[in-house]
């Protein structure tokens, strides 16, 4: 009698799962083709990393939050632990957030971590999108994921204004009740606003779930969905890099996504994580139990906006109380202008990249960034609207800082008046001639070689220094940026004597292209006749 052994072992269950998952996905092949992408390698590239470990800790401390919050303004008699609220009369959704910090276990933790949390995600987003500015990112292919980036700044703005404004104490609901006035002061439109909102006359008694639904569904859900978008871009235009050896526009040089990449950017998630669970241990944030319950016959002393909503209150704050009757309406201009600066000044930044396509003619794709002092009119603008921007900040907190300093409000007013129109253009002047100084200096290292900080003294008794020449990888930093020349109107008479008619957008592309490009906006690269004619002996040590 014979037998015979099948020698064919089945695979594992995992593997067999992951065949049945492949045939029907092409796991294996996705993978093949992109874990192995690289990423360059910079410390600045990590802003958007923080921006992005952010949002997921807002959206897991989010959920762990809605399981006990009542977004309701139905009025009831407070009977929780903390003493000193019992027996008072408050709505729903401002004793559940005071259980949640005083009886829900580790409540309070998660209540700090999500707030914290959201404000780090804002400040990641503002100095991510100041870098991608700085160093030219937002260029051709990459117009599209700035507008979401700009998107997703903008809308954590009115994600966070819904959130702080959910549990209706005193200092949130105090910042509702001037959000409503400046939705009031919209022309023919912001009475019905307004009414929508708050099912009525301020405060109503809807506005909390409505601010709960836009907060936990609406904004949440489109911003999740830009992000998912942004990173599909990033991943498919590839990741911009620095100048350096080796370095082009047709290639990234850098680490493998898997496992290097993976495993610096898990380790960085939990170092965020820890980071913010840190401070949101040892640094209160939005006591509410301090402030009670919102009154709409009661301000809170010192009522200030988080950081990112200053700007507009300061442009608020600033503005005289101007108003203007029309047909027998009344315009608040104190409260519209503002609104309508604030409305163009982020127009103006999602539009830029555009803008300076425009200027500068320049349709290729560019995947080297710029050093920011190679583009002084770019960089003097940027920080021209960042100054701006901290002036009106001040302007959004004039009392504290009135009271702080033990100053007039008046006076801090008018600094913040005068400030918003003198400070940008002083700072744009400052920053474009430091720029263009250091462009010097870049050149003349170029042509003359680092300072060794040797002196020498030559035979017939003068001192000098010895410079040592930069190595190829240091002549490639400083010498690989565009240098793009201004865009000519051209000849206004023709081969005939005939007058040609210069259109005004024409005339403004060349000024424009004349005050970022001509001679006032950059350096000229040193040549290699100069660098020859120095290096060969002449005058060089």
């Amino acid at each position: 009698m014979s037998t015979s052994t099948d020698d064919r072992r089945k695979a594992p269950a995992g593997e067999r799962v992951a065949d049945w998952a492949d045939g029907r996905l092409g796991i294996y092949g996705l993978a093949k083709a992109n874990m192995r992408k690289i990423f360059p390698d910079h410390w600045s590239f990590m802003l958007g990393e923080i921006c992005l470990y952010s949002f997921i800790i807002i959206i897991l401390t989010g959920v762990y939050l809605t399981l006990f919050f009542h977004p309701s303004m139905n009025e009831i008699e407070y009977h929780g632990s903390y003493v000193p609220m019992q027996g008072q009369l408050m709505s729903e959704a401002y004793a559940s957030t005071l259980d949640i910090s005083f009886d829900v276990r580790g409540g309070l933790l998660i209540r700090q971590i999500h707030h914290w949390a959201a404000i780090i995600f804002l400040a990641g987003m503002f100095v991510h999108m100041m870098r991608v500015f700085f160093t030219g990112a937002f260029r051709k292919p990459r117009e599209i994921n700035w507008l979401f980036g700009f998107l997703l700044f903008v809308l954590g703005m009115f994600t966070g204004f819904t959130g702080y404004s959910l549990p209706d104490d005193l200092l949130s609901g105090t910042g509702v009740r001037f959000t409503q006035g400046a939705i009031l002061a919209t022309p023919i439109v912001g009475t019905y606003i307004s009414m929508f909102l708050f099912g009525g006359e301020f405060p109503g008694g809807d506005f909390v779930a409505r601010f709960y639904s836009i907060h936990i569904l609406l904004l949440p859900g489109i911003m999740l969905g830009l992000v998912v978008g942004h990173l599909i871009l990033v991943f498919y235009h590839k990741h911009t890099q620095f100048a350096g050896a080796g370095r082009s526009n047709k290639n990234v040089v850098g680490m493998p996504l898997l496992p290097v990449y993976m495993a610096k950017a898990g380790g960085f998630f939990f170092l965020v994580f820890g980071f913010i669970a840190m401070l949101s241990a040892v640094a209160s944030i939005n006591p509410i139990w301090v402030l009670g319950p919102y009154r709409a016959d009661q301000v809170s002393t010192g009522a200030q906006p988080d950081w990112y909503m200053g700007f507009a209150e300061g442009l608020i704050r600033a503005m005289p109380g101007w108003e203007i009757n029309i047909a027998g309406h009344t315009l608040v201009l104190g409260v519209f202008i503002p609104l309508v600066i604030f409305g163009l000044f982020l127009g103006v930044i999602a539009l830029y990249p555009f803008i300076e396509s425009w200027i500068t003619g320049d349709k290729r794709e560019h995947h080297i960034l710029d050093r920011p002092r190679n583009a002084p009119t770019r960089t003097a603008f940027g920080v021209a609207w960042i100054t701006a921007y901290m002036i009106m900040l001040i302007g959004g907190g004039n009392d504290i800082i009135a009271t702080s300093f033990h100053m007039s409000i008046n006076a801090v007013t008018w600094f913040v008046r005068i400030g918003f129109f003198v400070g940008p253009v002083l700072a744009f002047i400052a920053t474009k001639r430091i720029c263009l100084g250091l462009q010097r200096r870049d050149k003349d290292k170029v042509l003359h070689g680092r300072e060794s900080g040797i002196i020498k003294r030559l035979p017939h008794g003068e001192f000098v220094e010895i410079h040592e020449p930069l190595s190829q990888e240091q002549l490639h930093v400083l010498t690989a940026h565009e240098q793009y020349e201004p865009a000519e109107i051209g000849p206004t008479v023709d081969e005939n004597g005939v007058e040609r008619k210069v259109k005004a957008p024409q005339k403004l592309k060349s000024k424009l292209s004349k005050a970022y490009y001509g001679e006032d906006g950059q350096i000229p690269k040193p040549t290699a006749e100069e660098y020859r004619e120095i290096t060969s002996g002449h005058g060089h040590h």
